[in-house]
């Protein structure tokens, strides 16, 4: 069996139309990875008696096991001792799931864009007065953020191109109609090249709006 080009071709309108899903599952996860990573990362930064100390295992589990195996615990394996959870639909999970690796990935981004600004800024405000909230608030985090914003992004187009692992869960997305395709009409490669090429289009552009916010 030759390259069908044209059934690839064909696949790609049919794909387009789930790839609204993946973006909303990136775009929700990243807004939560944030405040998740904004408060993991103050409370590194504070040194928070024993929250601290839990910060420290829950930036080092989500680092140091896979994705895909998250996922599985999240979605699976958590029901089995939190009755609460047999209701979590897929699309919930993989959000949550992206929202909590992501996030252990950003608090040290942004920890270090805190840490990077200037003392002496800090020193300045809490001087002339202002409570230490408001200097964050007002003085550093606005430093912070150009700082980190290049990394952070980095992270997001990583998360788009993780969502593929949603399809595991059951989520329709683009991967998993990709999947559906490939299974009925036997063309694996036509089907996954097409959804490959769709990943890739998106990183593209994402990847050229980074490079164009980073300062000179």
């Amino acid at each position: 069996m030759g390259f069908d080009f044209d059934y690839m071709l064909s696949l790609m309108p049919i794909l387009l139309k789930y790839l609204p899903t993946t973006l909303l599952m990136a775009t929700i996860g990243a807004i939560f990875s944030l405040i998740v990573g904004l408060i993991l990362a103050l409370i590194r930064i504070y040194q928070l008696p024993l929250l601290n100390i839990l910060t420290q295992l829950y930036i080092s589990f989500f680092r140091g096991t896979p994705l895909l195996v998250q996922l599985f615990l999240l979605y699976y394996g958590l029901p089995q001792i939190i009755p609460s959870l047999v209701g979590l639909d897929a699309f919930s999970a993989a959000v949550i799931g992206l929202s909590l690796h992501f996030a252990a990935y950003m608090a040290e981004s942004i920890r270090a864009a805190i840490t990077g600004v200037d003392r002496s800024q800090r020193e300045a405000s809490l001087t002339i007065g202002m409570t230490e909230w408001q200097t964050m608030r007002r003085i550093i985090l606005p430093q912070a953020t150009r700082i980190a914003l290049p990394s952070l992004m980095n992270y997001f187009i990583d998360m788009i191109k993780s969502t593929s692992l949603a399809f595991t869960l059951g989520v329709p997305e683009i991967m998993a109609k990709a999947q559906m395709e490939a299974s009925s009409s036997f063309k694996f490669f036509e089907a996954f090249l097409a959804v490959a090429m769709i990943y890739w289009a998106v990183v593209v552009v994402l990847t050229r709006y980074n490079n164009w916010q980073k300062p000179v």
